[in-house]
């Protein structure tokens, strides 16, 4: 494998080819459900937990690879709403930031997602992967995480990658309407709101918040500046007597294109409800009823208000502490639309459209306290903060799976063919986009007394805007096939394939000052609509202003392509011993280039605009990265029935893997994180990590639906990509993206379903599932590293245990239903120190739900939630002086939920 250099003066057609792709949209597993043995059927679950987590066991049984899988019906019961909430309950996965998962210790840099085997974009500002809150449950059918690589998945495999599969045709007419609410303890009161938008309960931004087109004009004329001299000077191009108070002038009727309608009231409006429909049947048509037609669509739609109050301290000084209220309104809304087509038992077509929406509006209030300013005196430096993200996802696919069987056979009638019977191939291709809009990020710095009347800050930039555009495009598609051997002892079975997906990205980012120097305090004090009123805006006296703020360094263009071949063998023995020998090449090739969509002058995608031909020639040449290498798996099974159990299988794995650099982090030049605000430091010269991966895996599945499995699993990771904190001026925080000398990590697995009518009959109608993590992570950080306090650590957010236990009950006459599940995650490291800073902690997380479900009739379920009952919160800590300080602390409060479902 190697990271190929461009020679000076040449640029790859890809990176060309790439690079047009992403300025146009500026200017504009284990078999998936594409799995190639998927069937077209779904079939419908009515039962309950146990029953779903048996109709996995087949699939689970027939992997190559170790596999996990948890069901729809699972999901449905224990009550997660989003697609990252439920994989908490899949052994060795834990969240971070209710949107990311971690699989066997390592974050969402190291694991993949797919939807129905196909790559798919990401909407998340800073990062390619995909924040797994923004897909709701209700689209689901099944999740399938592979913690194993096998040949036929991406070689960028660190922890384990996650097949989200979408419900497919079913096998009868099916009409689903749920309704339901929902009530948390911590956001009874206090919650706060702004004037929005007329959309804004579909989480769409009507244009209220955009940037108005007067400001876009402006920024076209006077060439990316709004500064009063600019546009003094271009006022002088057609009258030479203009003056400053005329371009002042300006600049102020400029500021008013700014959205100032953010003046933060308490609401009662908190009103949380969702719905879901559901409809779909299936047509068998001719005479014969051979041929069979599916047709499938859901909608469904979710509006809820949060409320969480945090504290944040200061590890060397008690005074300085930051008092946070944040108010949440998200609004989800997902559509989808299935077709399916079967020929005849040897030819199938089924198709997939998916939309989702997932918006965010926040208010924030901080308050914020130190020695200058202690809390007994009474006065804070108050923020407000506004931001409106929406996420959109849309999604089409289409999949075939033909094989040459007896009735193709037959319709061909030519004998010679027979012996490609049982030849199956097997192809997708999908098309998909995702879009994160922030129309409008604001930022008010004011000061609060005790009579609670806000002054704004005294300076040009206190209420500071930021307008963000993120598009993200994917392509792919692939094909595979298969064919078997068999005899009476081997069973043969050689397949080969070929992946392809594109992605092309842009993110731009504005950012305005408003604010003014020279503004009496009178007229900088109240609300701050009418702080920023037209009225005070326009009057010269009082001084506003609106500049361009920021570097504008932080949007960026870029595109990567990976093609992919992959060939296994597949050879079992008296059905006692399987072994799947696979390679799998891929060439990648990366482009990533920060541009100035202000710079009018010079070249908007070049940093240095002055530099010499051979700075930019080098600067070109460290935007494109390539990669190209052959990964190896190999497995291997023994089955052994009857051993403790009915089915027992001993699996062995061991695969040769990378993980890449993501789209900007080789782009040499510095930027902000949008969520962190953090200070980030891209590196040309970062390496793909290689990982050696060892997995080791008993499970025994016995007839009454009891299951036990054992896995053992160690990585050796060669240049880890880490984020190490750098020096930064003031109070900012940087970190930097390098690699890290070496890691390891060293787990154990064990998951277990127990029927507890086996111990005794007054317990039949229940049962026991949990599965229980222990690792051991290290990482040794090298000399790149910038002065870490420990040289040697733990990886970021892994937990040395993570656990979940899942107590159900199931009423004889199956009126009734319960769960009560437990899932904590041990203690993980948060952020590593730099310096003989201490590193910072999070500490475990004890979450305790309960669902109960209750069906009157057949058609009919009422369904009761609560979540967090132990009312526990996040907290993050840090030591010093030997003692432990709590630098980090969030109240996340209890969940009541109803709903009420009719299913025909």
């Amino acid at each position: 494998m190697k990271k190929q250099i461009v020679k000076k003066g040449m640029l790859p057609v890809f990176s060309l080819t790439a690079l047009s792709m992403a300025i146009s949209a500026v200017a504009q597993e284990a078999d998936s459900d594409l799995s190639f043995n998927k069937p077209l059927e779904e079939v419908v679950v009515v039962g309950r937990l146990k029953s779903s987590a048996e109709n996995l066991v087949i699939e689970r049984l027939e992997q190559e690879v170790a596999v996990d899988f948890l069901g729809s019906e699972a999901i449905g019961r224990i009550g997660d709403s989003t697609v990252a909430a439920a994989l908490r309950r899949v052994p060795g996965v834990t969240l971070i930031d209710d949107k990311f998962v971690f699989v066997r210790g390592l974050g969402e840099r190291y694991s993949s997602t797919l939807l129905n085997g196909a790559v798919v974009p990401s909407p998340d500002l800073s990062r390619s992967v995909i924040p797994l809150d923004i897909f709701p449950t209700s689209i689901v059918e099944s999740l399938a995480v592979q913690k194993v690589h096998s040949a036929d998945m991406p070689a960028a495999f660190g922890g384990g990658n996650v097949d989200i599969r979408t419900k497919g045709i079913p096998t009868d007419f099916v009409f689903t309407l749920e309704v339901g609410t929902d009530f948390n303890t911590e956001s009874r009161d206090g919650l706060v709101t702004y004037k929005g938008g007329s959309d804004d309960i579909l989480g769409n931004d009507d244009g209220t918040r955009a940037l108005a087109a007067s400001l876009k004009s402006a920024l076209q004329k006077y060439r990316g500046s709004l500064d009063r001299n600019d546009i003094l000077t271009d006022l002088r191009q057609t009258n030479p007597n203009a003056t400053l108070a005329d371009a002042e002038q300006i600049n102020r009727e400029l500021a008013t294109g700014l959205y100032r309608n953010i003046n933060v009231y308490e609401t009662d409006d908190d009103q949380n409800y969702s719905g879901e429909v559901n409809i779909g049947n299936r047509f068998y048509l001719g005479e014969s009823e051979e041929v069979e037609f599916g047709v499938l669509a859901g909608v469904s739609y979710d509006r809820t208000w949060r409320k969480k109050s945090s504290t944040a301290r200061s590890i060397s000084d008690s005074d300085e502490v930051e008092f946070r209220d944040k108010t949440t309104q998200n609004t989800s809304l997902a559509a989808n639309l299935n077709f399916g087509l079967r020929l005849n038992e040897d030819h199938s077509l089924e198709t997939t459209s998916l939309y989702l929406r997932n918006t965010d509006d926040e208010v924030a209030i901080a308050d914020s306290y130190d020695n200058d300013q202690p809390i007994s005196g009474g006065i804070s430096d108050r923020l407000y903060s506004i931001r409106y993200e929406q996420r959109e996802m849309k999604v089409n696919q289409i999949r075939g799976e033909h094989t040459f069987g007896e009735v193709t056979r037959e319709m061909i009638g030519w004998d010679p063919l027979a012996v490609a019977e049982g030849l199956k191939f097997n192809w997708f291709y999908s098309d998909s986009e995702s879009t994160t809009e922030i129309p409008s990020e604001i930022d008010v710095q004011t000061r609060q007394p005790r009579n609670g009347r806000n002054t704004v800050a005294a300076n040009g930039t206190a209420a500071d805007y930021r307008f963000t555009d993120l598009k993200d495009e994917v392509e792919s598609y692939g094909w595979e096939v298969k064919m078997p051997f068999s005899t009476m002892d081997w069973k043969v079975e050689v397949s080969g394939g070929s992946e392809y997906w594109q992605k092309a990205r842009s993110y731009r980012q504005l950012e305005f000052g408003l604010g003014s120097v020279d503004a009496s305090d009178a007229v900088r004090t109240g609300p701050l609509d009418v702080v920023f009123s037209d009225a005070n805006l326009l009057d010269p006296n009082n001084g506003y202003q609106i500049a361009v703020a920021g570097s504008n360094s932080e949007s960026y263009i870029a595109a990567n392509r990976v093609d992919a071949y992959y060939g296994k063998l597949d050879v079992t023995w008296q059905d006692t011993w399987r072994i799947v020998a696979g390679l799998r090449y891929e060439d990648y090739q990366q482009v990533g280039l920060t541009w100035d969509p202000l710079d009018f002058d010079g070249s908007p995608i070049i940093v240095n605009d002055g530099a010499s031909p051979e700075v930019i020639a080098e600067e070109l040449q460290n935007a494109v990265f390539q990669d190209d290498d052959t990964y190896m798996s190999l497995a291997a099974t023994y089955m052994l029935p009857g051993f403790w159990a009915e089915d027992f299988q001993l699996r062995f794995g061991y695969s040769e893997t990378t993980v890449r650099p993501d789209l900007r982090e080789i782009a040499d030049s510095s930027y902000v994180d949008p969520v962190t605000d953090a200070l980030v430091f891209g590196n040309p010269d970062v390496l793909p990590s290689q990982f050696k991966n060892y997995d080791v895996r008993a499970e025994w599945f016995f007839s009454n639906s009891d299951s036990l499995t054992v896995s053992v699993f160690y990585k050796d990771i060669t240049d880890p990509i880490e984020l190490f904190q750098a020096a930064a001026g003031d109070t900012n925080t940087a970190v930097e993206i390098i690699n890290a000398e070496s890691a390891e990590i060293l787990g154990a697995e064990v998951e277990f379903m127990k029927n507890l009518g086996d111990l005794s009959d007054h317990l039949l109608p229940f049962f026991l599932q949990g599965n229980l993590t222990l690792l051991d992570t290290e990482l040794v950080a090298g000399d790149k590293a910038d002065a870490p306090t420990n040289a040697k650590r733990d990886l970021v957010g892994a937990s040395d245990y993570a656990a979940n236990l899942i107590l159900g009950y199931d009423s004889p006459d199956e009126k009734h239903a319960a769960t009560l599940s437990y899932n904590v995650f041990g203690e993980r490291l948060y952020f590593a120190g730099r310096n003989g800073e201490p590193d910072a902690y999070e500490q475990p997380f004890n979450s305790l739900d309960a669902t109960y479900s209750y069906y009157p009739t057949p058609g009919l379920i009422v369904k009761l939630k609560v979540k967090n009952i132990l009312d526990d919160g996040v907290e993050i800590q840090r030591e010093n002086a030997g003692r432990e300080v709590t630098t980090y602390e969030e109240e996340v409060g209890t969940t009541f939920s109803a709903s009420i479902q009719y299913e025909f």
